[in-house]
C-alpha cells in the first residue's frame, strides 16, 4: 500500500517539490499515529473491530450506522452502546497466535445495484489441542448485515453466537476441523469510507488493507490468518462486463439467458484477507506480455475507463521494467500467469498490492505528456514498481501483525527507491528521498505522534501508514545494505525468502536473516525498531600534521519522545570520505587496519564506520595533508548531523565532493545557516543583509549548467532554497510570518543579483520539442526552477513572459510550472492563465486536481477566502480523496502564512472540513486533522487557536476512531 504525496507542485523556489508540500502539511497528508490515552471525553465513537484481543475487546462503542438486518440470525443483537468511553488501544505485547486457521476460503459475490449478497465458506482448523472448545471471534462492521450462519451444514441458533458492532463470536465451535458458511448483505453504493467493497465511477472495487475485509463479511481479518481463496463473482453483464479477482481465471459463463454472467478465480498462494481484491465494471484494457527468467509468459493487463485507454502505456512500460529489475537485482520471478492492474478515481491511498490484481488511484496510472507532469511520470514509475515488488516483500512473505507493517512497507519502499535510482539519476533520487524524510518524518519523530517503525500500540490501524513506518523504515533497511554491502544484503534477502516464503513473520525474523546470512551480530541495531525519535549525531575533527592522522570523534543521543525516555545508543553506519586540496578523494585507512597494497585490493575512498556507542573516536592514518571531511555520505543514517565544518569547507565540498548527496547537502547547510540568522534578525527588527558568499555559490551552481556534460537535474536540485516548513522545525517557537519574510528576502535577493544568469539559463534550456528522455526532463526542471526564481521579482515583464510560456506549452509540466509562477501574483496574467487552464481541462477530473491545488497553495494574502469558495466549485467533491488532498491539503501545506494566519480563519476552515469529512470518510479526515498535530510548535496565540479546534473536534459526538486517536494524542 503506497500513499504518494500530491505532485501538482513543481520544483521551484515558491513550491519546492513534493517534500516541501508534505513537510508543510505535517501529518495531514501522511497519517500521524500513536496511542490515545487522554481522559474519556463526552463523545460516542464509531465502532471499529480489534485485531486480536478477546471478543469483548472494544465493545460498547456506538456505531455511526447500524444497518443490521432483522433475520433470525441477527436477532442476537449487539450489546447496547455505551457513551462516554474512549476507544481502547491495542498493544503489541497482547499478541497471541490465532486459535483457528482458515485453510481454504470460497467467496461468492452476487453484485446488485441496491444490495450485494456475499457468501463466505471457510474450512476452519483449530490450532489448539484438547477437548475444551475456544470461542472463535470474527471481525465485522455495522455496515455488514448478517443473514445466515452455518457450521457443518447446520444453522446456528442465536444462542450459539454473539453479534456486536465489532464482530461476531461463535461461543463454542467444534474442536475438530469444520466448515463455516456465512451469508451477508452489504451496500457498496453507500460506502463513502472507500474501505471494503464500494463503487467508484459506477464500478465495483475493493480496498481491504488494513481492516477493510471486515466490511464485506465476518472473518478473522488479521494478517497472520493466511488462506487459499477461490472467488466467484456474478453481475449484470451489460453494466459490468469485466469481473476480476485474485489469481487465475478458472471458469466463466453467462447466466439468465445472457443478462448476467459470472467468473471464478483461484489464487493458489495463501494470503491474508487484506490482500483480497475484486473489481467489476465496464472498463477498457491494454495488454502486453512479459517472459520471466525461467521462460514463462505472463499476461499483463491494465484496466481503465474507456476514454483513458491512451493514458496507460507508460504504466505498462514501468511494470515491465519493474519485473525485469526484480529478477536481475534480487532474483525474484513473478509466480502466476496473469498480472492485472485497475485504475479507479476514488481511492483513499495511492495504490494497493493485492495478489495479481493491483488497484491504483487513477492519477498513478494515467499519463500522457499533455496530461501529466514529469513528477507524475516519476511517481507512476515508482509506485507501479512498489506495488509489483510487494508480490514477494508483502505477499509471499507478509507481516505477522500490523505492528510489523514496516517489514513489508519499509523494505518495499527501499526496493522501489533503488529501482527508481537505477532508472534515473541516483544522486538526484537520493536527494529527493532524504528531503522527504527530513520534511515529513523528522517532524513526526519530534511531535506528539512520534512512534517507532515498529509501533507498540494503536487504536486505529489506518493511522499507522506513516512516513515513519514507510520512509524511516526504508532508511533502516538501507542501513543493512550500507553495513553489510550489496553482496551481504542480497545474501540476507535470499535467506529471508528461503526461511519464510508463505509465512507471516516479524521484523525480528528479517534482522535474524540478515545477521545469520552474514555471520554478524546485529544486536546493537535492534533499537531502530523499538525507539522513536531522530538520533542527533555530532562530529568533531582534528588533524595532526606531524603524525599524519585525522581524528573524528562521534557522539549520538536520541531525544525523549512521548512514552519513551532514556534511549539506547544504536548501531548506525557513518560513511566518510576525506578530500585533498585538489578535490580528489584520499585512500582511507583506519588505525589498526592494514593499508591496501598492490592491485588486488582496491583502496577505499569512502569508509563506513560502525558507530554503536554513545561516543566513539576513529583515527585515519597516513593522511599526508589536512583534508576536508565529507561526513554521512549518501545520508548513510537517518540522523540530525552537526559538524565543525567551516563555511569555506562547505563551499569547497559544494564544488568538489564526489558524493552527490553531500555536494548538495553542503549548499543546503550554508543556506540554512544564513536563513536561521535572518529569521533571528527579522524577529528582532534588524536590517536584513544577504551574504555575498551564498550569492556567489549560487552563481557558480547556475553557471555549471552551461558546461558540457552538466547534470542539469542535480543543478536544479542544488538551487532549491530550504523550505519554510523545514526552517520552522529549526526554530522555537515558530512564527510563520517571520520565517516567510526571511525566506522571501533570500529568494528575492538571489533573483535580483543573478537575474542575468537565470534568464540565460532559462533561454538555453527551453526546448523546441517535447521529449520524455532524462536529459529533456532535466532541462525542463532547470528551466522552470529559473522561472520560479524570476517570478519573485514581481516584474510585469516576468508575468507576461510566464503567461506566454503557458500559452506556448505543449506539455503539462511546462503548463503547471508557468501557472505556478503566476498563482501567487496579483496580476491579470494570473487570472488569464487560470481561466485558460480551466477551460482546457474542466472535463478531466485528475487535471482539475492540479488547478485546485495550485490555487490552494498560492501565497496571496487571505487566500482562505478563495479556498472556501473553491469548496463550492463544481471541480471539487468532498467525497473524492484526491480532491480533498489537492484543495484542503494544498492549503494546509502550501502556504504556512495563510493556514497559520494570526486571526485563526485557516484553523477554523480546517476544523470545519475535518468534521464534515469525518461523517463521510474517517480515514481522509484523519489525514487532514494532522495539520493541527504540531500546534505546540508555534507561538502562544496560534497555540490557543489550534488547541481550541482540536478540543472542538474531540468533543464532537460520533467522531471516528481515526480522528479521535490523532486528536486525543495531540492534546495529551
Amino acid at each position: 500500500l503506497r500513499f504518494p504525496s500530491p505532485s501538482y507542485l513543481t520544483a521551484s523556489p515558491m513550491s519546492c517539490t513534493v517534500p516541501q508540500l508534505v513537510s508543510r502539511m505535517g501529518a495531514s497528508v501522511l497519517r500521524a499515529s500513536g496511542q490515545a490515552g487522554a481522559a474519556a471525553r463526552r463523545t460516542q465513537h464509531r465502532a471499529s473491530a480489534a485485531t486480536w484481543p478477546s471478543p469483548a475487546h472494544g465493545l460498547g462503542f456506538a456505531a455511526r450506522s447500524t444497518n443490521r438486518g432483522h433475520s433470525a440470525a441477527s436477532s442476537a443483537s449487539a450489546a447496547p452502546a455505551v457513551a462516554d468511553a474512549p476507544p481502547k488501544a491495542i498493544y503489541l505485547s497482547e499478541y497471541a497466535a490465532p486459535d483457528y486457521v482458515f485453510a481454504k476460503v470460497a467467496l461468492d459475490f452476487n453484485l446488485g445495484e441496491e444490495r450485494t449478497v456475499v457468501g463466505n465458506t471457510v474450512s476452519v482448523e483449530p490450532t489448539y489441542t484438547g477437548g475444551v472448545s475456544r470461542p472463535l471471534f470474527l471481525n465485522g462492521d455495522p455496515c455488514v448485515e448478517l443473514t445466515s450462519i452455518e457450521v457443518d451444514g447446520k444453522s446456528l441458533p442465536p444462542s450459539a453466537f454473539v453479534l456486536t458492532p465489532k464482530g461476531l463470536t461463535i461461543t463454542a465451535p467444534p474442536t475438530e476441523p469444520f466448515t463455516l458458511v456465512i451469508t451477508t448483505v452489504i451496500k457498496p453504493q453507500d460506502n463513502t469510507e472507500l474501505e471494503g467493497l464500494y463503487k467508484s465511477s459506477g464500478n465495483f472495487c475493493t480496498q481491504c488493507e488494513a481492516e477493510g475485509f471486515r466490511r464485506i463479511t465476518f472473518f478473522q481479518d488479521r494478517p497472520d490468518v493466511m488462506s487459499v481463496f477461490t472467488t466467484t463473482i456474478t453481475a449484470d453483464k451489460a453494466l459490468y462486463p469485466v469481473l476480476l479477482s485474485n489469481g487465475n481465471l478458472v471458469d466463466s459463463g453467462d447466466l439468465d439467458g445472457g443478462a448476467r454472467h459470472f467468473t471464478v478465480w483461484e489464487d493458489p498462494f495463501v494470503k491474508p484477507s487484506y490482500l483480497f481484491a475484486l473489481v467489476a465494471g465496464n472498463l477498457g484494457v491494454i495488454e502486453d506480455t512479459f517472459q520471466t527468467c525461467s521462460g514463462r509468459d505472463v499476461a499483463l493487463r491494465i484496466y481503465v475507463e474507456h476514454h483513458n485507454l491512451d493514458k496507460a502505456d507508460f504504466a505498462m512500460a514501468s511494470l515491465i521494467k519493474s519485473m525485469a529489475w526484480d529478477e536481475e537485482v534480487f532474483g525474484l520471478e513473478y509466480d502466476l500467469d496473469l498480472f492485472n492492474i485497475v485504475a479507479v478515481d476514488d481511492f483513499n491511498m495511492g495504490a494497493m498490492e493485492n495478489k495479481s490484481l493491483n488497484i491504483f488511484n487513477s492519477r498513478l496510472i494515467l499519463a500522457t505528456p499533455q496530461t501529466a507532469t514529469d513528477a507524475d511520470y516519476a511517481a507512476i514509475e515508482g509506485v507501479v514498481a512498489h506495488e509489483y515488488f510487494h508480490n514477494w516483500t508483502g505477499n509471499r512473505v507478509t507481516c505477522r501483525d500490523w505492528f510489523q507493517l514496516s517489514l513489508k512497507e519499509g523494505l518495499t519502499v527501499y526496493r522501489d527507491q533503488e529501482f527508481s535510482s537505477d532508472m534515473n539519476s541516483r544522486g538526484v533520487k537520493r536527494i529527493g528521498d532524504v528531503s522527504r524524510v527530513r520534511a515529513a518524518q523528522f517532524p513526526q519523530d519530534a511531535g506528539p505522534m512520534a512512534h517507532p517503525i515498529r509501533p507498540e500500540s494503536y487504536i486505529k490501524m489506518d493511522n499507522f501508514y506513516t512516513v515513519t513506518v514507510y520512509e524511516k523504515g526504508a532508511e533502516v533497511v538501507r542501513m543493512y545494505d550500507t553495513l553489510l554491502g550489496k553482496a551481504g544484503f542480497r545474501k540476507g534477502m535470499d535467506l529471508y525468502f528461503k526461511r519464510h516464503d508463505g509465512q507471516a513473520v516479524t521484523t525480528d525474523d528479517f534482522l535474524a536473516a540478515m545477521a545469520d546470512a552474514n555471520d554478524v551480530d546485529l544486536t546493537a541495531f535492534m533499537p531502530w525498531y523499538s525507539q522513536a525519535g531522530t538520533p542527533a549525531v555530532g562530529v568533531a575533527t582534528a588533524y595532526d600534521a606531524a603524525a599524519k592522522t585525522f581524528t573524528m570523534t562521534c557522539t549520538q543521543s536520541t531525544p525523549d519522545t512521548p512514552g519513551q525516555t532514556g534511549k539506547l545508543p544504536v548501531l548506525m553506519p557513518i560513511a566518510v570520505g576525506l578530500l585533498r586540496a585538489d578535490g580528489s578523494d584520499m585512500a582511507l585507512t583506519l588505525q589498526g587496519e592494514a593499508p591496501a597494497v598492490g592491485t588486488e585490493t582496491a583502496a577505499e575512498t569512502t569508509k563506513v564506520l560502525r558507530f554503536k556507542d554513545a561516543s566513539q573516536t576513529y583515527v585515519f592514518t597516513g593522511v599526508d595533508e589536512e583534508p576536508v571531511p565529507s561526513i554521512l555520505r549518501n545520508f548513510s543514517a537517518p540522523v540530525r548531523l552537526t559538524t565543525d565544518l567551516t563555511q569555506q569547507q562547505l563551499i569547497f565540498l559544494m564544488a568538489h565532493d564526489s558524493d552527490a548527496f553531500n555536494r548538495w547537502e553542503a549548499g543546503q547547510t550554508l543556506t540554512r545557516a544564513l536563513l536561521l540568522g535572518l529569521i533571528a534578525d527579522t524577529a528582532a527588527g534588524r536590517e536584513l543583509k544577504m551574504d555575498p558568499a551564498i550569492t556567489e555559490a549560487m552563481r557558480s551552481i547556475i553557471s555549471g549548467a552551461a558546461e558540457a556534460g552538466a547534470d542539469r537535474a542535480f543543478i536544479a536540485r542544488a538551487m532549491v532554497v530550504p523550505s519554510e516548513s523545514e526552517l520552522s522545525e529549526l526554530v522555537s517557537p515558530a512564527d510563520p510570518d517571520v520565517i516567510h519574510a526571511a525566506r522571501v528576502f533570500v529568494v528575492k535577493a538571489l533573483a535580483a543579483a543573478l537575474r542575468s544568469e537565470f534568464e540565460t539559463t532559462l533561454a538555453a534550456n527551453t526546448a523546441a520539442e517535447y521529449s520524455n528522455e532524462p536529459e529533456a526532463r532535466a532541462q525542463r526542471t532547470l528551466k522552470n526552477m529559473c522561472l520560479g526564481f524570476l517570478s519573485y521579482l514581481e516584474d510585469p515583464l516576468v508575468d507576461a513572459d510566464a503567461l506566454e510560456r503557458y500559452k506556448a506549452a505543449d506539455n503539462m509540466t511546462d503548463q503547471v510550472a508557468s501557472l505556478a509562477a503566476l498563482t501567487s501574483r496579483e496580476c491579470l496574467e494570473r487570472e488569464d492563465a487560470l481561466g485558460l487552464f480551466y477551460e482546457q481541462w474542466k472535463e478531466d477530473p485528475l487535471i482539475m486536481n492540479k488547478w485546485l491545488g495550485l490555487q490552494a497553495s498560492a501565497g496571496l494574502p487571505n487566500n482562505v477566502d478563495n479556498v472556501i469558495a473553491l469548496t463550492k466549485h463544481p471541480a471539487f467533491d468532498i467525497k473524492n480523496p484526491n480532491k480533498v488532498y489537492s484543495l484542503v491539503g494544498g492549503f494546509v501545506g502550501g502556504t504556512p502564512t495563510n493556514f497559520h494566519a494570526a486571526d485563526g480563519r485557516g484553523y477554523e476552515f480546517l476544523g470545519d472540513t475535518v468534521l464534515a469529512l469525518d461523517k463521510l470518510n474517517g480515514s481522509v479526515a484523519a489525514r487532514m486533522v494532522g495539520g493541527f498535530v504540531r500546534w505546540r510548535k508555534y507561538d502562544e496565540g496560534r497555540q490557543a487557536l489550534m488547541k481550541a479546534q482540536l478540543e472542538r473536534i474531540v468533543n464532537t459526538e460520533g467522531l471516528s476512531e481515526n480522528v479521535y486517536e490523532i486528536v486525543s494524542k495531540s492534546l495529551e
